[in-house]
């Protein structure tokens, strides 16, 4: 179920950001400047509002029970992601290239929190577990090569 993510910085430095770290938070917007929403809500937290978990299914946000939440749907700047299988073992995966992590950006009372997006598990996974992170295509960026304002 995603517990882990990787980001890498421009610079080249890499974090390993965990979901059990009460400190947890997720890369999103502009890789060369991101901003970090805290992951979810964790046990023994505060809730404020927010459900008590780090991920958000995508069938239950289809259903609208994360409307109250405003949520956007947002592409989570992570290379990597990292799964436990029955016996604790962690499994690493990269996201392909064209394609991103989907996050969901919650908001209430003015206070922001990023959500795993998860679906069904793909078939040749099953023996992991049965959900992992949404893996949503991503638009490449085109450099703006002689654009300029007159």
């Amino acid at each position: 179920m995603c517990g882990c993510t990787k980001f890498t910085e421009s610079s080249g430095k890499t974090w390993t950001i965990c979901f059990p770290n009460p400190k947890a938070a997720l890369p999103i917007g502009d890789p060369l400047e991101p901003k970090w929403p805290p992951w979810g809500i964790r046990k023994g937290e505060p809730k404020d509002g927010f459900l008590q978990t780090g991920w958000a299914r995508i069938d239950s946000i289809e259903a609208g029970k994360w409307d109250k939440y405003q949520p956007v749907l947002v592409p989570l700047l992570v290379q990597a992601f990292m799964e436990k299988d029955a016996e604790k073992k962690s499994h690493w995966f990269a996201v392909p290239p064209g394609k991103a992590v989907q996050g969901l950006l919650a908001t209430w009372n003015g206070e922001q929190r990023i959500y795993v997006v998860t679906e069904p598990m793909p078939a040749e996974y099953a023996w992991l577990h049965d959900r992992w992170p949404r893996l949503v295509p991503i638009a490449p960026t085109v450099p703006q090569i002689g654009m300029h304002r007159t």
